[in-house]
């Protein structure tokens, strides 16, 4: 398997107080990791971490291509808060094809490979009779769907997802966890949620956060282990 993430004895403190203790963790390529736990027991933060938008107190995360370090990976991440104003003026088309910033600065210079791409992600995400409107038209669900789609539209090495049963709407809810596993072909998954049910039917692999890390190969979690977390 090839490594794509080393996180070694990581910890984090906010103010004085610890919120990350010594967390060891590995994400490999074909990954689809499941985190779990308590609320304020440091999922979020790990994953902030991970993309680089907070420096740990002490630790070292080390990001791998090909077996080799490299300074970053190409990462999509979907935060549980939406942080998009619908009151701004952009269509949803707009809003998916923003994930191309890094590659396009001007921004409207796409290639006929990355519009073909956008519009698949249209049609996938079931936004096809909503690609020119305006994203204050759009449903909460359905805002969600496009910022996903933006979250993958640059083909990331992994995707991070924080807490996606908040934002996805019911009609779409079965789709979205086929589609993931889909994107999981070709993208690392790393995925936080509090309904352990639905997390384990579709992950690889769990992690258990709440100060420390406590690792699970496998999805088929024993009452043993779930007893002791």
């Amino acid at each position: 398997m090839e490594k794509l993430i080393e996180i070694k004895d990581v910890s984090v403190v906010y103010d004085t107080k610890p919120v990350l203790k010594d967390v060891c963790l590995d994400i490999w390529k074909d990954d689809f990791l499941g985190m779990i736990g308590p609320n304020g027991g440091g999922k979020t933060t790990l994953l902030k971490v991970m993309l680089g938008l907070m420096k740990p107190a002490s630790g070292v995360i080390t990001f791998f291509d090909g077996g080799k370090s490299v300074s970053s990976l190409k990462m999509g991440y979907l935060p549980q808060i939406n942080p998009i104003d619908k009151r701004f003026p952009i269509s949803v088309y707009e809003v998916i094809a923003s994930g191309l910033a890094g590659e396009n600065p001007r921004f409207r210079d796409f290639t006929p490979m990355q519009k073909e791409r956008i519009h698949e992600l249209v049609i996938q995400m079931g936004l096809e009779q909503f690609a020119g409107r305006a994203i204050g038209e759009l449903s909460g669900g359905q805002l969600q769907r496009a910022l996903l789609a933006r979250a993958i539209v640059s083909q990331p090495q992994i995707l991070i997802l924080d807490e996606p049963n908040t934002y996805v709407d019911k009609k779409f809810e079965s789709h979205f966890y086929e589609l993931l596993g889909e994107i999981n072909r070709e993208t690392a998954i790393v995925l936080v949620s509090h309904d352990v049910g639905t997390l384990i039917s579709m992950v690889k692999n769990v992690a258990y956060v709440n100060e420390t890390l406590r690792y699970h190969y496998g999805s088929e979690l024993s009452g043993d282990w779930l007893n002791g977390i």
